[in-house]
């Protein structure tokens, strides 16, 4: 029988299904990415085909074990972590999907959201979820899947169909119908889950009409769930957690006050608020934090920026204004400031503080001097200054509940994703937010989260302790503007954003 000395993290994201293959110092010594392609049928709808999701990420598992030359038998734990908040709805007894996956960024439901708002559900939802009412959020989307597809209730009712997001999807695959789990930071985001608790909550199932038994069991994010077989071997699942807080485990935030911001294709800003669960006066989530068996219910505070990183994107891909991600910052450095431009890339609404589901993107402050670098340095800055609302409302949040003096205050953020290796971006968030900005020096801390709750699931890796050593700092950033300007800028900014939000008011009524 082989050793066991790696950790395999199977990571499904928004755009690409990766496979990183860690050892036990964290090493990353393989891995593998697929592109998964998206679905927009109309105007604010994102779907994708969950056979493409499966297809892709499996592809991914099989060549990064390939191309690193080592038997699948020295493997010791898989890990899974993935978009949360997606959808897929599938026959139980043929596996076929009934529709689409409905992708967290789709807006469809919004009009259910707001009948449930002007219902008066709002309040309960927040107690008993953590979450606001919004599209966002899977529970309404399994109810529009069940109100639109010919037979879909029907066969529900009569309990031949299974709903669950990417995680319970792939696991539900691999094993062959054998394993149908989550884990508590992927139901935490359905609006469908007691977080208190930790299971499904009844009467929010009948509010949607959603039957529970099509739902899998919630377990935590770091046991030992089930195998499957893979090159030869049987390979364990002992990891799952949603990307967000498979981040903030992969950045070793374990106690109050510690943060992070993932900047990927949105930014998802957690800090941790230990076996506390803080409700927000401030817009923002309360969400449960990756966790081992065994352990309380941890929790922590979430803000979510609908469009981060893929700004950058659409500078590339739309307005053509730059021809590679690396790009925007060699342009935006050509220019000392943006002159007064700013620009609020509301392209799925706004999300924390403000969730505003209306919103459209808006650009202000144009001159006949305003330029592409302009431009390109203000779409920059909207990333950095939608960061700094989150954590300026999870300080408010966390001085309301403990007072001004504690030691839970955020002062460093850690931070992680693909625009984190840009240096003017981090710059610019610590100074924009008055804090210690310090990239990590693993960009996958995602993958890396859940290959440590994979690894502490099948004692691989000992102990929280433990992990805490395997993690390192690659740059820190440190303020560099005064107090004054500072303000400026910010109050420039909210300025930016109430013409954002007057406008598709605005529109919105007409």
């Amino acid at each position: 029988m082989q050793m066991k000395k790696y950790i395999l993290a199977l990571d499904e994201g928004t755009t690409s299904a990766r496979a990183i293959l860690f050892d036990k110092q964290a090493n990353i010594i393989s891995k593998a990415q697929h592109e998964i392609p998206q679905i927009y049928p109309r105007a604010g709808w994102v779907e994708q085909d969950p056979m493409d999701i499966y297809a892709n990420q499996y592809a991914a598992l099989t060549e990064c074990i390939a191309k690193s030359g080592i038997s699948a038998d020295e493997i010791a734990g898989v890990g899974i972590t993935n978009q949360r908040e997606t959808v897929i709805i599938w026959d139980k007894n043929t596996g076929n999907p009934v529709y689409n996956a409905i992708v967290w960024q789709c807006k469809r439901t919004a009009d259910i959201c707001e009948t449930l708002e002007k219902d008066g559900y709002g309040e309960y939802i927040r107690r008993t979820t953590g979450l606001r009412i919004d599209p966002y959020f899977s529970g309404t989307k399994i109810k529009w899947i069940l109100d639109n597809v010919d037979g879909a209730r029907e066969k529900a009712k009569a309990g031949e169909l299974l709903a669950g997001t990417v995680d319970t999807w792939i696991i539900w695959k691999l094993t062959e119908g054998r394993v149908f789990v989550t884990d508590r930071t992927n139901a935490s985001r359905t609006m469908l889950c007691d977080i208190h608790t930790g299971e499904w909550d009844k009467a929010l199932l009948e509010l949607l009409d959603i039957p529970k038994d099509m739902l899998p069991e919630i377990k935590s994010s770091s046991e030992i769930y089930g195998t499957f077989d893979c090159m030869g071997a049987e390979l364990t699942i002992s990891g799952i957690a949603g990307d967000q807080q498979s981040a903030l485990f992969g950045q070793t935030c374990f106690t109050a006050g510690e943060a992070k911001n993932t900047y990927g294709t949105g930014c998802f800003l957690l800090a941790h608020t230990g076996e506390t669960a803080l409700e927000s006066k401030q817009g923002l989530l309360t969400t449960v934090a990756a966790g081992e068996k065994g352990r309380a219910i941890e929790y922590a505070l979430e803000g979510s920026v609908f469009v981060g990183g893929s700004v950058i994107r659409w500078l590339r891909d739309e307005m053509k204004l730059i021809h590679d991600a690396a790009d925007s910052e060699y342009f935006a450095r050509k220019v000392k400031s943006s002159e007064g431009v700013y620009f609020v890339p509301a392209f799925s609404g706004l999300g924390a503080p403000e969730w505003d589901m209306h919103a459209k993107g808006t650009i202000v402050g144009l001159t006949a001097g305003t330029g592409k670098n302009h431009i390109i340095r203000a779409s920059l800055e909207s990333v950095a200054y939608q960061t700094e609302d989150v954590l300026s409302a999870m300080n408010a949040e966390i001085e309301l509940f403990y007072g001004k003096d504690n030691s839970k205050m955020i002062s460093v953020l850690r931070v992680d994703g693909g625009a984190s290796a840009n240096s003017l971006l981090m710059q610019m968030q610590s100074d924009f937010s008055a804090l210690t900005v310090q990239v990590s020096a693993n960009s996958e801390a995602t993958a890396q989260g859940v290959a440590f709750l994979a690894g502490l699931g099948v004692g691989f890796f000992e102990s929280r302790a433990e992990l805490k050593t395997l993690v390192s700092v690659k740059k820190s950033f440190e303020p560099q503007i005064c107090e004054k300007e500072r303000k400026e800028l910010l109050d420039g900014w909210h300025r930016a954003v109430k013409a954002c939000r007057k406008f598709s008011e605005r529109e919105n009524n007409l």
